[in-house]
């Protein structure tokens, strides 16, 4: 068995992890926006029977002081400490069928070794496919569904859900370095990008963690229960569109990203859907500040 740079511990025995799983992944850190990977793990951890095969060590991964840990204070002793965690999980579907779960949080060092580590664990459970989600924020309309950009080597996918393809330089996150890793060992490989309304991206968006699953469901076969995160999606925008609807520059502004997002999807030439003729993007301050009282009311009517 390898070594695993020592960044893992097994709390299940890997003898006892069936082999030939898909592999599934969403790492929090440096873009989440709508919090859509936070949702999408913890709502998959919660409504799904799971069990932890091993956990990384945070001495060797991660920042305390970027990242500092929750420790608990009861009147006068320390009574709780709660580290953040990044584990690899087994969870089981809806037809109870397993496939393995890598969540917690984005690597704050050792990439090279954590991406070795990761190659090491779809080598030794013989892993059928890795797929991976995170999101960023794009000036796209809410009223229109979310897109996704798609990377990695499945060609079926890419052709059939990529909205936008873009050539550019991003900021890497550690989940792109392992994708790239897997290339090149000719690995069944998707990462999904969804593109989250910027004026969204600091909400709990429950749209955001819904595309999240539909995407890994349409990239994997995998089952999740849904119904509640449509409940919650509808509920929010719903009270979104009240609060469009009752300020007519904040209906303007969606209008217009409405009339790109349509223009863009007829491929009537345009660039991408995120920048008009002139390459002018539409100011997320505009529409941040328009919702702003919204926002902090709906933070009010939850705590």
């Amino acid at each position: 068995m390898p070594e695993f740079e020592g960044l893992i511990t097994f709390q299940l025995a890997p003898e006892n992890v069936p082999r030939g799983l898909k592999l599934v992944a969403g790492l929090t850190g440096f873009a989440d926006s709508g919090s859509a990977v936070t949702q999408f793990t913890e709502y998959i951890l919660d409504t799904m029977d799971s069990e932890v095969v091993a956990v990384f060590d945070n001495d060797a991964l991660l920042d305390y002081r970027a990242r500092r840990p929750t420790i608990y204070f009861d009147q006068d002793h320390l009574s709780g400490f709660e580290p953040p965690k990044l584990a690899l999980h087994m969870v089981r579907d809806e037809l109870h069928r397993p496939f393995l779960f890598l969540s917690g949080y984005e690597p704050d060092f050792r990439w090279e070794s954590f991406s070795k580590t990761v190659v090491d664990i779809i080598d030794l459970f013989e892993v059928v496919s890795t797929t991976w989600v995170h999101a960023i924020p794009m000036p796209v309309p809410h009223t229109r569904p979310l897109g996704v950009t798609v990377s990695g080597n499945r060609a079926e996918l890419i052709e059939s859900m990529s909205v936008w393809r873009p050539h550019t330089q991003v900021p890497a996150n550690a989940m792109h370095l392992v994708e790239y890793r897997l290339q090149e060992t000719h690995h069944d490989v998707a990462g999904f990008v969804l593109l989250i309304p910027h004026y969204l991206a600091d909400t709990e968006f429950p749209v955001a963690a819904l595309s999240a699953l539909e995407s890994i469901a349409s990239a994997t076969g995998i089952l999740f229960p849904t119904d509640r995160l449509r409940g919650e999606g509808r509920d929010f925008l719903a009270k979104i569109d009240e609060q469009v609807d009752n300020n007519g520059e904040l209906s303007k502004l969606v209008r217009t990203l409405e009339e790109r997002y349509d223009s863009y999807m007829k491929d009537n030439g345009l660039r991408s859907p995120l920048i008009d003729s002139d390459g002018a993007l539409p100011s997320a301050d505009e529409i941040a500040a328009e919702l702003e009282e919204f926002l902090a009311h709906r933070r009010r009517s939850e705590e």
